[in-house]
C-alpha cells in the first residue's frame, strides 16, 4: 500500500488550505480510520505545521461532516451508518444528475477540455493502482463536473456531500472489478456531455453514482462498524 505524504509546504497564504487537503485526503484514503482520535501534537509532526494551522483545518473538516468533536477527547474521525450513507448517495445521484443535464446543455469548451483531461488522468491513476491519485484524479473529475453545470448552489452542496462520503467513495472504488467500471462510466459521461445530450448525460451520472452505492453499502453490510477509543452518545 502506498503512505500517503502529509508533510505540507509553508506558503503562508495557502497554508490552512494546504492542511485542510493532506488532512481530508488522508481520511479518504484510509488511513486515519472513522473512530480515530486526532491529537493535535501528532499531526503537527505529520504535516510540519504549527498547532494553529492544525486546528484551523480541523474546524473545517469537523463543518464538513469528517470529524467530530467528542467532550473531553477531542476531535475523532466521523463514523457513517448504512442509512446515512444511503441517503448521502441517493442525494448525489439526484444531484449528479442534475449536473450532468446542465453540463451539456451549457457545454463551455474551456469545461469539455478540462473533463477530457480529468478523465485520462483518471484511468492512468487507476492503470497504475495508487490511491492517492486515484482520489485526487476522480475528486478532480467531480470538480469539472461540477465547475460546467454552472449552478453555484449545486456545485457547493455537492463538495460538501463528496467530503461527507469520502471514505465510502475510495472503498467502493477499490473493490474487486468496480474501477475498471468507473473508468468506463466516467468516459460515457464525458462522452454524452461532449455530445450535448443532456438526457444520456443525466441518466449516465445517476447510474453512476447508484453502482458506486451498491457496492459501498454492500461493504457496509458486510464489515463491524469501526471500535471507537470514545464513547459518544447522539443527543
Amino acid at each position: 500500500m502506498d503512505t500517503l505524504e502529509l508533510q505540507v509546504e509553508r506558503r503562508a497564504a495557502t497554508l490552512r488550505l494546504q492542511v485542510e487537503e493532506r488532512l481530508r485526503a488522508a481520511i479518504a484514503s484510509g488511513r486515519f480510520k472513522p473512530g480515530q482520535r486526532l491529537v493535535e501534537r501528532e499531526l503537527c509532526e505529520l504535516t510540519g505545521v504549527g498547532r494553529t494551522s492544525i486546528r484551523e483545518a480541523l474546524r473545517q473538516l469537523e463543518a464538513e461532516g469528517l470529524i467530530t468533536s467528542v467532550p473531553h477527547r477531542g476531535p475523532v474521525v466521523s463514523t457513517i451508518s448504512r442509512e446515512e450513507a444511503a441517503q448521502l448517495y441517493d442525494l448525489r445521484a439526484v444531484l449528479e444528475g442534475f449536473a450532468g443535464r446542465a453540463f451539456a446543455m451549457r457545454r463551455r469548451a474551456e469545461d469539455l477540455r478540462a473533463m477530457a483531461e480529468a478523465v485520462t488522468a483518471f484511468a492512468k491513476s487507476a492503470k497504475a493502482g495508487k490511491q492517492d491519485e486515484l482520489i485526487r484524479t476522480k475528486s478532480e473529475f467531480y470538480a469539472v463536473l461540477l465547475r460546467g453545470c454552472g449552478n453555484m448552489f449545486v456545485e457547493q452542496t455537492l463538495t460538501m456531500l463528496h467530503n461527507r462520503i469520502s471514505l465510502l467513495r475510495f472503498t467502493s472504488m477499490t473493490q474487486a472489478g468496480r474501477l475498471k467500471h468507473s473508468v468506463a462510466e466516467i468516459r460515457a459521461i464525458a462522452e454524452a456531455v461532449s455530445a450535448g445530450d443532456a438526457d444520456k448525460a443525466e441518466l449516465l451520472c445517476r447510474r453512476h453514482i447508484e453502482e458506486a452505492a451498491k457496492v459501498a453499502l454492500k461493504v457496509l453490510d458486510t464489515v463491524k462498524p469501526p471500535a471507537a477509543d470514545y464513547q459518544y452518545v447522539e443527543k
